[in-house]
C-alpha cells in the first residue's frame, strides 16, 4: 500500500523563488503528495492546530521544505511548530501521534556547498544548522531522513535546477512505494 506523505511548504516571497517554485511542481506532480503551503493557508499566521494535527494524523511522512533563512526556516513554519506539535500530541504524556512516521528537510541555500563547512563563510554544516529540527523529530519519536539540498539556489542553472527537481520527484516516488533506503532514514543517530 503507497504511504501519505505531506510536504509542509513554507516561503514566504514563493513568487521569488524560482527553485522553489520548480521543486514544488515535482512535489505536486507525484501521486499521494499532499502539498500543504502554509502562507497560502495561513497568511494571517492563525493556524488551525486541530486541521493540521488531523493532517499529521493522516500521513506517514512528513516532509518540511523551505529555504534556509538565517540560518533556520521562516517564521511561519516555526509558528506552526510552536502551535501544532504541542504536549500531549507529539510529545509528552500520551503525545505519541507522530511516532514512526519519517520526517525529513527539503531546503534550498543561496549559497554554494562550500560555505557550509568549517572553512565556509557559513562556518557551519547544513547538519548542524538543522539540529533543532533533527530534535525535534526525536523528540516526536520519528525517524529522520537526510535532507534534500539544493544549494547555490540563487545561481543554480536551468538544466542543474531541472536535475535537482528530478531527483526530488524519483525520492518521493521511492518513498511513497516503501523504499526507505532511498531516504538515507536514520532512527535515533545524529545527521
Amino acid at each position: 500500500m503507497p504511504r501519505r506523505i505531506l510536504i509542509l511548504f513554507a516561503h514566504p516571497a514563493f513568487q521569488k523563488s524560482r527553485c522553489h517554485r520548480r521543486l514544488a511542481a515535482a512535489a505536486r506532480a507525484v501521486e499521494g503528495v499532499m502539498f500543504h503551503d502554509l502562507y497560502e493557508e495561513y497568511p494571517d499566521f492563525l493556524i488551525d492546530t486541530a486541521e493540521e494535527q488531523k493532517l499529521l494524523r493522516e500521513h506517514d511522512i512528513i516532509v518540511f521544505q523551505h529555504p534556509l533563512y538565517w540560518y533556520s526556516c521562516p517564521s511561519l513554519l516555526k509558528e506552526w511548530m510552536d502551535l501544532v506539535l504541542e504536549h500531549g500530541f507529539a510529545h509528552g504524556d500520551g503525545g505519541d501521534a507522530l511516532h514512526g512516521k519519517l520526517h525529513f528537510s527539503v531546503l534550498s541555500a543561496g549559497g554554494p556547498e562550500a560555505a557550509y563547512c568549517c572553512e565556509g563563510y557559513n562556518v557551519f554544516t547544513i547538519a548542524q544548522l538543522l539540529t533543532p529540527f533533527e530534535q525535534t523529530a526525536r523528540l516526536c519519536g520519528m525517524n529522520r531522513g537526510a535532507p534534500f539540498l539544493v544549494h547555490d539556489a540563487f545561481r543554480i542553472s536551468d538544466h542543474e535546477l531541472e536535475r535537482r527537481a528530478n531527483e526530488y520527484t524519483a525520492l518521493l516516488t521511492a518513498l511513497r512505494d516503501g523504499a526507505e533506503a532511498e531516504a538515507n532514514v536514520e532512527s535515533g543517530v545524529r545527521l
